[in-house]
C-alpha cells in the first residue's frame, strides 16, 4: 500500500485533503468525508477545479485501524452504507 501511495502521489504536487465531516457509524467504524485538490506535475491540471469529493471508511478496534476502505465516489460510499447525503 505504501508503494502504491508513493507512486500515485509522485504524479502530483500541492496535494491537499480537507475533512468536511466525520460520521461515527458505530463503535468500530468511522466515515470521513473529504474534499481533495492537487496539481499535476506534468500537466499542471488543477484537480480542485473538478471538486473531487470522496470518503474513507475506517474500521477501528483497540484504538488501531484494522481496515481502511477508500471510496473515490462519495455517493457510492453513502449508498453502500445506507446513509443519507450531506444535509439529508
Amino acid at each position: 500500500m505504501v508503494e502504491y501511495s508513493r507512486a500515485f502521489l509522485s504524479a502530483w504536487e500541492d496535494v491537499r485533503a480537507e475533512v468536511e465531516e466525520y460520521r461515527e457509524l458505530e463503535d468500530e467504524r468511522v466515515l470521513v468525508l473529504v474534499q481533495a485538490s492537487a496539481r499535476g506535475k506534468t500537466s499542471g491540471l488543477e484537480v480542485g477545479q473538478m471538486r473531487t469529493t470522496h470518503a474513507t471508511l475506517f474500521h477501528i478496534r483497540d484504538s488501531k485501524v484494522t481496515r481502511l476502505v477508500l471510496y473515490w465516489d462519495r455517493e457510492r460510499a453513502l449508498a453502500d452504507l445506507d446513509l443519507a447525503p450531506e444535509g439529508g
